[in-house]
C-alpha cells in the first residue's frame, strides 16, 4: 500500500522535531530539565486568560466562529484598523496562503537557512521551492531574493529569523516589495521581542502579508493560534481556501483574553531581553546577534547534535540547528526559559 503515498513523503523525513523534556529526563534520570529547544515563552497563561478559555468551553458543543470574529476584534483593538486572518498556528496561515494563491509546479521563493515549514508546506502543495542562500553573515541577500522573485507569485521571508535570529531591516523589506510583483509572506514570529514595526508597510503596498503568532510574546503554543495582516484584495480568497473552523472556542476565547494583557507582554519582553543579554555575553562560544527570543551558537569543534546530547546530560535540552538547509552542522538554537533554566544552561554551557 506504500505506493499511494505522494512522492514528496515517501522519500523525505518531514518536519524535524526537537527531543522532548519527558525523553531526555527518562534518558538521563533527571526530574527537572530545562526546556529550552522550542522557543517558548517560560511563563504560563495568565488567570485573565484562563478565565476566559474555562467559559468558552463551557459552550464547545457548538461550531466557532466561521470568521474568528471575536479574535479579530481583539486584533484591531491591539494592533489598528488592519485586516486579519487567522488559522491553527503560524503554520496553518502559511498553508492556507499557499492554498491560496500557488498552482503545482509554480515557483515558491525561500531565504535560507531558515525554518523549514516554508519549503514543505510549498512542496505539499506541489510548488517548486527556490531556495536563496543568505549571506555569510546570515543577512538576507536582497538582490538574490528579488532575482529570484522574477516570475513567483509567492515568496518567504522571516525576520527575526528562525534560526540565526537576526533581522532585515523594514527598508530592505520595502526594497524587496518594490522589486517583486508577487505576494511576500514576512513571518513575525518573534517580531514583539526585536522593537521592529513592519505594519507601516501595509499601508503602502499590496503585496504583503505579516505573519504572526500567539505561541511566543503571548504564551499560547499548546492553543495553536495564529494570524496575519493581509491586503483587502486577498482576504476574501484566504477565506475561500481555508479549513471552516479551523480555530476552536477555546483558543479562539483565550487569544483575545492575551491580547488584552499587555502589562504581560511588556514584562516578557523584559525578561528575555534581560537574559538575551546575559547569554551573548557569557556563553563561551560564538554567538550570534538576536532580536528573538533565542540565540544561535556556534559550538565548534562540537556538531551541533553532539552538543545537544552533552546538554542533555546536564539536565538542558536545546535545539540542534543541524535539520536548516544550508547553515552547517555545528549550531544549536537556545531559547530564554525561566530563570532557573537559563543558569542551568549557562553552568552548563561552561562545561562543555
Amino acid at each position: 500500500m506504500r505506493r499511494l503515498i505522494r512522492a514528496c513523503y515517501a522519500g523525505a523525513a518531514g518536519y524535524s522535531y526537537a527531543k522532548s523534556a519527558e525523553d531526555v529526563a527518562r534518558e538521563h534520570g533527571i526530574d527537572r530539565v530545562a526546556r529550552l529547544a522550542s522557543n517558548e515563552n517560560p511563563r504560563p497563561p495568565s488567570p485573565a486568560v484562563i478565565e476566559a478559555a474555562s467559559r468558552a468551553l463551557q459552550a464547545a458543543n457548538r461550531y466557532p466562529d466561521t470568521r474568528a470574529a471575536p479574535l479579530v476584534e481583539a486584533l484591531r483593538r491591539y494592533h489598528g484598523d488592519y485586516r486579519f486572518v487567522t488559522g491553527v498556528g503560524m503554520d496553518g496561515v502559511i498553508e492556507t496562503v499557499i492554498r491560496t494563491v500557488v498552482e503545482p509546479g509554480e515557483a515558491v521563493v525561500v531565504s535560507t537557512p531558515t525554518f523549514s515549514f516554508y519549503g514543505l508546506a510549498a512542496a505539499a502543495h506541489g510548488a517548486r521551492v527556490v531556495s536563496i542562500p543568505r549571506r555569510e553573515d546570515f543577512s538576507a541577500d536582497t538582490t538574490a531574493f528579488i532575482e529570484a522573485c522574477r516570475g513567483a507569485k509567492l515568496a518567504f521571508l522571516c525576520s527575526p529569523n528562525n534560526p540565526t535570529g537576526n533581522s532585515v531591516t523594514p527598508e530592505a523589506v520595502e526594497e524587496i516589495l518594490e522589486g517583486m510583483e508577487g505576494l511576500l509572506f514576512l513571518d513575525n514570529a518573534y517580531v514583539e521581542f526585536s522593537g521592529i514595526d513592519y505594519r507601516p508597510l501595509m499601508r503602502r503596498h499590496e503585496n504583503l502579508v505579516l505573519g504572526r503568532t500567539m505561541s511566543k510574546i503571548f504564551a499560547l503554543a499548546g492553543m495553536r493560534v495564529g494570524y496575519a495582516f493581509v491586503p483587502g484584495w486577498l482576504e476574501p480568497f484566504y477565506h475561500r481556501a481555508a479549513t471552516p473552523f479551523a480555530l476552536n472556542s477555546v483558543s479562539l476565547a483565550a487569544a483575545a483574553a492575551a491580547l488584552a494583557d499587555t502589562d504581560r507582554v511588556r514584562e516578557t519582553c523584559d525578561h528575555v531581553r534581560r537574559w538575551r543579554s546575559r547569554f551573548l555575553e557569557e556563553v563561551p562560544f560564538r554567538t550570534f546577534p538576536s532580536d528573538a527570543n533565542f540565540v544561535m551558537i556556534d559550538v565548534s569543534p562540537l556538531t551541533g547534535d553532539e552538543a545537544v546530547e552533552r546538554l542533555a546530560a546536564k539536565g538542558v535540552l536545546v535545539r540542534s540547528c543541524t535539520s536548516f538547509p544550508g547553515l552547517g552542522d555545528h549550531y544549536i538554537r537556545v531559547c530564554i526559559g525561566e530563570d532557573w533554566e537559563n543558569e542551568r544552561f549557562l553552568e552548563a554551557a561552561k562545561n562543555l
